[in-house]
């Protein structure tokens, strides 16, 4: 079996306290380095692509740079996801390194930034984007779309994108989710609404879904844990812990399999994923 890509949490911990991000009950960790080598080397069979996000903020880890070369020297396309408050601290290193794509969380400044400062956040962002693109694709995101008390960060945003690569701010404004609006070469702008993370007790979706869960993709937390994807931030889909048992054992678990196995027929197997509102 191979992933197309591999979550890897580094870290759960985060600089930022968005609201709308799953409140994690699990202990704040910072994956050692000796932790993330033994990860790659037991999953790097199984995929060439890992992005560095489950929970956290991965430009806190202390690591960061060492964590980056051991991808690098597995031959692994790294993919992080930032709020960005960290690109000036962390420039530097990720134009040193190779990272194929960083998604920078536009909508995660709104709260955490003091609105006299988001011009500069804007900045240190616009400024690493160009530097980077030769070899990185930038995508900016702004996944708060329709939320009526964003609405004034979203103008701010749209305007100050369109004034630095040569748009009309109407030209920026799309409703729902879209692939990417090309801004200039390996530069994007994403539009989607704000999700709400699956907790395991509001019912959103029926017995029926389509999932790229265990298909595409499969997700491993600061813990060790592994899980079905992404959302599952506080393991509540345990399949095993990669630091004790073996990754092929653990994806061709019972309860992997069943999972795997019911999302190929359209099928909701698990209660934790009828409370998903994502369908593919």
């Amino acid at each position: 079996m191979k992933f197309k890509k591999i979550y890897i949490e580094i870290t759960n911990s985060c600089n930022f306290n968005c609201r709308f991000c799953f409140k994690s009950e699990r202990a704040y960790k910072f994956m050692s380095v000796a932790e993330f080598e033994h990860i790659i080397t037991s999953i790097r069979p199984f995929t060439d692509y890992i992005y560095l996000h489950v929970l956290g903020e991965p430009l806190l880890h202390p690591e960061f740079e060492k964590i980056l070369s051991v991808a690098h020297e597995a031959k692994l396309y790294v993919n992080i996801t930032t709020n960005g408050d960290l690109i000036k601290k962390r420039k530097e290193i990720l134009l040193s390194q190779q990272v194929r794509q960083i998604n920078i969380s536009l909508h995660d400044a709104e709260e955490n930034i003091k609105p006299e400062k988001w011009d500069e956040y804007l900045k240190t962002i616009f400024e690493y984007a160009t530097e980077a693109a030769s070899k990185t694709y930038i995508n900016l995101r702004l996944w708060n779309s329709g939320v009526e008390e964003s609405s004034a960060f979203n103008t701010f945003c749209i305007h100050k994108i369109a004034q630095q690569y040569g748009f009309q701010p109407n030209e920026l404004i799309l409703n729902g989710k879209d692939n990417g609006i090309k801004l200039a070469d390996h530069i994007f702008l994403q539009h989607a609404p704000r999700f709400d993370w699956p907790d395991g007790v509001n019912i959103r979706t029926s017995d029926k879904k389509n999932c790229y869960a265990l298909r595409d993709h499969i997700a491993i937390l600061s813990d060790g844990n592994v899980v079905p994807c992404c959302l599952d931030a506080d393991a509540a889909l345990y399949l095993g812990n990669i630091f004790s048992e073996n990754f092929e054992d653990i994806i061709n678990s019972e309860r992997a399999k069943k999972i795997r196995n019911g999302f190929l027929n359209h099928m909701i197997t698990e209660d934790f994923c009828k409370s998903c509102g994502f369908i593919v």
